[in-house]
């Protein structure tokens, strides 16, 4: 296949526009190739969209087709996209979600932080914020909870160890945490679950996500980075991560084993 479904579109845009203009200029790829300095299979490669066209062919193909600017313009559309915030798409459809599937590596899910578990999460941001952002956020968080209290609403978490062994906000903050943990997990929609430590290769080591079923039936996942977010509703994605949501479920502790696992963590805070 010549050229990769998951190319960019500009690339693939700018080189085709370069294919067409070195075909209407009657040149071969062979001579293009030998003017930029490159390789055949190179400027193939950017044709196709496989690979990013580089300014300077950009530059050279510009000059040897009298494009006069024209496919020289078009490098300043390569850069990436700007990272879109996906967050408030996603709060939106979990708010009308029938079940959410969510899995954490190193935090509380949103929805089970208590009050001081969150607010010393929103007070320790980088950069920092003011208090009343800090307070607004805090509120805005534990509203997005009363989702919890609808028992036709199925939720399901699969924390990792880690995330109950991080000291946010200190080892009483992060006692009351984990007792909190216990009296959901014990709501008859909401399970809680532990992937422990020693698990080995696990597909819980690639990080975190949440999968969510609308009452429409239809299904997304999710996931946050440091400096974006992702939300996607293609069944190819959503369905690699409802396997792998499946598997960390297999992998982690039941809800009985949890629920004494937990317990003992706190114990020892």
């Amino acid at each position: 296949m010549d050229v990769r479904p998951d190319s960019p579109m500009a690339w693939r845009l700018c080189g085709n526009q370069i294919k067409l203009w070195r075909q209407a200029a009657n040149v071969s790829r062979e001579e293009l190739a030998a003017e930029a300095g490159y390789g055949v299979e190179a400027v193939r490669s950017m044709e196709m969209g496989r690979r990013r066209p580089s300014q300077h062919l950009l530059q050279v193909a510009d000059s040897m087709f009298g494009a006069h600017g024209k496919l020289e313009s078009a490098h300043q559309y390569l850069e990436p996209d700007r990272a879109l915030v996906r967050t408030t798409e996603f709060l939106a459809i979990e708010a009308d979600a029938i079940a959410v599937d969510m899995y954490e590596v190193l935090l509380i899910p949103g929805l089970l932080q208590t009050e001081a578990y969150a607010r010393a999460l929103m007070a320790g941001h980088c950069p920092p914020v003011s208090d009343c952002v800090v307070d607004s956020r805090v509120a805005a968080r534990l509203e997005r909870q009363e989702l919890l209290a609808n028992p036709t609403r199925l939720f399901n978490f699969v924390i990792h160890e880690a995330a109950l062994r991080a000291l946010v906000g200190g080892p009483e903050v992060m006692k009351g945490q984990l007792n909190h943990l216990l009296e959901v997990g014990e709501l008859r929609n909401v399970s809680v679950q532990v992937l422990p430590l020693g698990r080995g290769v696990t597909p819980g080591l690639e990080g975190a996500f949440v999968l969510l079923e609308t009452s429409e039936h239809k299904h997304y996942c999710y996931g946050e980075t440091q400096v974006s977010s992702m939300l996607h509703a293609e069944p190819e994605r959503v369905s690699a991560l409802m396997k792998r949501h499946a598997m960390i479920r297999m992998q982690a502790l039941d809800e009985v084993e949890s629920a004494r696992f937990i317990r003992g963590v706190a114990e020892e805070l």
